[in-house]
């Protein structure tokens, strides 16, 4: 494995590095999404009618009132031009997955430049906005319970024993019913919670309601994670593998899976990337994040693909990286193989992707669905889990994704998150 040199923070606990990219924080003065004072961008319709087909917010992008939807699937080049915002489930369409991208009559662009107080809101009250109204703590339920987890991290542990597989990554969703009610929840009620109680680097939202007459979608993130992000030619991505209460907590096994994970994402990136080019740019940073910190690398190389590729650039991009590494595992063929053995029902949008390609100016910025809610069956639904290798745990493996779950699950469920 190349590497480049390391950041400081790779020598100590540093702040995310892109925390001045969440788009959800502020005094809620933004034009685009309509802050007080502030009239919002008016579609063909006018204001209300392009507000009643949703929005989407998420680092440095805003637009308002959908008016298409694609598949991924079969028209991933049309992501070519325009500005589109996507969500993308990790299973793949033979196992009931769906990518999807949206695109929306108005929009706009915000300067990544601004510290995160400066920023305004980029979710921003609408007229059809409520107080939110979260699940009842006590109502989450989990798709696996302890005793399922842990026995689920002992047979990946006999794998890796059999040689079957390095590591995977085995997550539980948690749901709850949200209070009853006679509309979809206003999903900027929930980020606006979310961006206060859990400044997250990659925060955003996409909602379009089903009365749009567009693919609906419902999807709230607090992701820390980036997945790719496309500036100048330049394809890049920040894997993230080891968590901790605190920068003391991580062990070596943390170190040990994210060099393994590392090393698969640069694999990947090579296969669209010009020979020679792809380079470990940071190893083993440390990050602080609300209640937890996490090991970060970052890998990059020159985007090199075919112009008359299947798919275009953005369909051999995906068909190269996706799932993403550090939520699938290593070979990622064997971990996706044991992943649909062990967990119970889809991931849906958790540990999909979520995020925007513009391309008129070709660049891009997705980022990995973790700490996402998405609704869907008048339920509540996140998603929590922890990659396991030969040095697991799986008590301790079950500790971490309660960690993972337990602040934002509380500012969901109305509750105060303790630092």
């Amino acid at each position: 494995m190349r590497r480049g040199s390391r950041s400081r923070a790779a020598q100590g606990v540093s702040e995310a590095p892109d925390a001045q990219r969440s788009d959800l924080r502020g005094d809620g003065s933004d034009p685009a999404l309509g802050g007080p004072g502030v009239a919002p961008a008016a579609g063909p319709e006018g204001n209300q009618d392009s507000d009643a087909r949703g929005f989407a917010s998420f680092s440095g992008r805003q637009a308002l009132g959908a008016v298409e939807c694609i598949d991924l699937a079969v028209d991933a080049a049309r992501l070519a031009e325009g500005l589109w915002f996507v969500v993308a489930d990790f299973e793949d369409p033979a196992h009931g997955g769906r990518a999807r991208a949206w695109r929306f009559a108005d929009h706009e662009a915000r300067d990544h430049g601004a510290t995160g107080e400066d920023l305004p809101a980029r979710v921003a009250p609408s007229d059809r906005e409520g107080a939110w109204r979260g699940p009842h703590p006590d109502t989450w339920r989990s798709s696996l319970s302890r005793d399922e987890y842990q026995a689920a991290v002992a047979a990946v542990r006999h794998a890796v024993h059999e040689g079957d597989v390095y590591q995977a990554n085995i997550c539980r969703v948690l749901a709850a019913p949200l209070p009853a009610g006679d509309r979809e929840p206003d999903a900027r009620a929930l980020a606006r919670i979310l961006a206060a109680g859990n400044p997250a680097p990659y925060a955003g939202a996409i909602h379009v309601p089903a009365a749009s007459g567009i693919e609906p979608v419902w999807v709230v993130t607090a992701s820390p994670e980036l997945y790719l992000r496309l500036e100048g030619g330049v394809l890049s991505s920040g894997p993230i593998k080891g968590t901790a209460a605190t920068a003391d907590g991580l062990r070596e096994k943390d170190r040990t899976e994210n060099v393994m994970i590392t090393d698969l994402v640069r694999n990947d990136l090579q296969r669209v990337s010009a020979p020679g080019s792809v380079e470990v740019t940071d190893l083993l940073a440390v990050e602080a994040h609300p209640g937890l910190v996490h090991l970060v690398s970052r890998v990059q190389g020159h985007v090199e693909v075919a112009r008359d590729a299947p798919g275009g650039l953005w369909g051999q991009v995906l068909e190269a990286t996706f799932p993403p590494a550090s939520v699938s595992g290593a070979p990622k063929s064997s971990a996706l193989r044991i992943i649909s053995e062990l967990e119970r029902g889809p991931r849906g949008p958790y540990c999909g992707v979520v995020g925007w390609v513009d391309g008129d100016t070709g660049e891009a910025e997705l980022a990995v669905g973790i700490r996402t809610f998405w609704w869907a069956d008048d339920e509540l639904r996140f998603g929590t889990g922890a990659g396991i290798t030969w040095g697991s745990d799986p008590v301790e493996e079950w500790e971490e994704t309660e960690l993972k779950a337990a602040r934002l699950v509380a500012l969901a469920s109305g509750e105060a998150a303790a630092d």
